[in-house]
């Protein structure tokens, strides 16, 4: 695994700095967080700049690199535009994998052109009121229709809904099946009649508005369907990796950028008359912070090369989540520590790290449900 940053990612990320630099940099990403303002306006310029056509086949357009430049890119972003860089996981981990692994020829066509200028945003509607980690527990229904199917249910907790394009919702089309057997994903389009969006207030991620989504006799056409008819969990599950990936390396680089607050404190805080870094307690702190910051970033970039070279990689995919998920959580609990006071300030960044790192080590897939396939994976059996 060559960890060397080659010419032509270094032109990726240069790019990525002035996009960066000119659209969002660290004040306006203050001001957003607290207008509460996603950047979805800035999705088109990763599609200008190229970087949303990355992973896919030349053929259809798309720049055919490998997942390890995906990875330097989701890093990098995760460092510099953290809120950037979680809305290109979603339109490229989820929306555009999805689409080349189980989307129709047709959905392909029209959508994958679309999606790699910056287009189109996706947003996955799976989680219900009694149905998270144990996602074979949707009790959300589509039936068919004379002219398609009709949905009925609610989701909650589901990120970018209100302004996304397409809603990929998870519904049991096959009531009689057992559990993750029978459940069928549906493209549904923005703006569908019978669909309603309830904010839900959070405490963090500010950027990243969650909703609660009533369906109610919504009518869809037949190739409304997202991949094959009662195979929904297993098309799924099929592209877990690709999301773990992009959570692993974009949170790595959030630590990073936690980090960085951090040392730059401990080094021009005075106290005693030296440094804050000159003591042994904090010096201790920051190195044990910087050893897990270089360990999520080894998990990241190997689950990478593992993708680009068609590896085995469920038990990966889970550590790399596990692993930089709870670095995030560590990297930002000892820099509130560090900072103090001036860490517990509403406005300053390392307080919005914190509150955002809370969420990621049971969003995308709990960590303790990423512990029992990593221990399935060692021969354990069920957990």
């Amino acid at each position: 695994m060559n960890s060397e940053i080659n010419d032509e990612q270094r032109l990726i990320l240069d790019s990525l700095g002035r996009i960066i630099e000119r659209s969002l940099p660290l004040h306006e990403q203050r001001r957003r967080d607290a207008a509460h303002e996603p950047p979805y306006d800035l999705l088109q310029l990763l599609g200008e700049a190229g970087v949303l056509r990355l992973p896919f086949p030349v053929e259809i357009g798309g720049l055919g690199g490998t997942w390890q430049t995906v990875a330097l890119v989701q890093e990098y972003l995760g460092r510099h535009a953290w809120m950037l860089g979680s809305l290109f996981n979603r339109a490229v981990g989820f929306g555009g994998m999805g689409l080349m692994t189980y989307g129709s020829p047709k959905q392909r066509e029209a959508l994958m052109p679309r999606l790699m200028r910056g287009e189109l945003l996706f947003a996955l509607a799976l989680t219900e009121p009694d149905a998270g980690s144990d996602a074979a527990a949707v009790t959300t229904c589509a039936k068919r229709t004379s002219n398609g199917w009709q949905l009925n249910g609610r989701k909650t907790w589901i990120s970018d809904a209100e302004e996304a394009d397409f809603m990929v919702v998870v519904a049991r089309t096959d009531p009689d099946a057992h559990r993750s057997v029978g459940l069928t994903l549906f493209l549904v389009p923005k703006g569908t009649p019978g669909m309603r969006c309830t904010p839900i207030p959070k405490i963090g991620n500010n950027c990243l508005p969650s909703f609660e989504v009533d369906f109610t006799d919504v009518e869809l056409a037949e190739d409304a369907v997202f991949g094959l008819e009662s195979q929904g969990f297993a098309n799924m599950a099929s592209t877990l990796h690709y999301a773990r990936a992009g959570m692993a390396a974009s949170t790595t680089g959030y630590a990073g950028f936690a980090l960085e607050l951090a040392l730059d404190h401990a080094r021009t805080r005075q106290q005693f008359g030296r440094p804050l870094g000159a003591f042994q307690a904090l010096a201790h702190r920051l190195a044990n912070m910087q050893m897990r910051v270089d360990q999520s970033r080894l998990a990241a970039h190997d689950l990478a090369w593992r993708i680009s070279n068609d590896h085995p990689n469920a038990r990966q995919a889970a550590q790399a989540k596990v692993i930089a998920t709870e670095c995030l959580q560590y990297v930002t609990h000892h820099g509130m520590q560090i900072l103090a006071s001036p860490g517990y300030h509403a406005d300053s960044d390392m307080a919005r790290v914190w509150r955002d790192s809370r969420l990621y080590s049971f969003g995308e897939g709990s960590n303790e449900i990423q512990r029992n396939i990593i221990a399935k994976e060692l021969g354990l059996g069920k957990t």
